[in-house]
């Protein structure tokens, strides 16, 4: 993708990444880290990783998901979140599933329109899973799921 973004560091095995969000309420460390779930795979038994993201806090070293940071950068933000998850995958098993949902279901409904507004790009790489009323399914537009999970092609 294309897309306007942050650049960011990633740790040595590319699973805890940190970037700066930079706008109106000032620089906000923003961060990103992938965690294997351990009770959930795929049918063949492939684990599936988690992706959690938002504010970093210094102090206790987590990321703070409950945040709403309004600092009117959101794509751009996303579009950052989305390039960590094709480094995350290049480099830590290429077919590892990443699965994604949102703290609230307005976060959750954020992330299902950042994949609405750039499908067909997101496409290209990933093949885009949603989760609705207890079973996955491919993605399609008009649908509010309740997570999401993408596998690279």
């Amino acid at each position: 993708m294309n897309l306007d973004k942050y650049a960011f560091n990633a740790d040595q095995e590319h699973k805890h990444f940190t970037f700066e969000s930079i706008g109106p309420k000032g620089v906000i460390k923003k961060a990103v880290r992938y965690d294997t779930m351990p009770f959930l795979s795929t049918l063949n038994g492939t684990p599936v990783v988690n992706i959690a993201f938002g504010d970093w806090n210094e102090e206790d070293g987590l990321i703070d998901d409950t945040t709403v940071s309004n600092n009117k950068d959101k794509d751009k933000i996303l579009a950052t979140v989305a390039s960590t998850i094709i480094a995350y995958v290049k480099r830590n098993g290429g077919l590892l599933p990443v699965h994604a949902i949102g703290r609230t279901p307005a976060k959750t409904r954020l992330y299902q329109m950042g994949i609405n507004a750039h499908l067909p790009e997101i496409e290209k790489l990933f093949s885009v899973y949603g989760y609705k009323e207890k079973n996955w399914m491919p993605f399609r537009s008009g649908i509010n799921y309740e997570a999401f999970l993408g596998i690279i092609k």
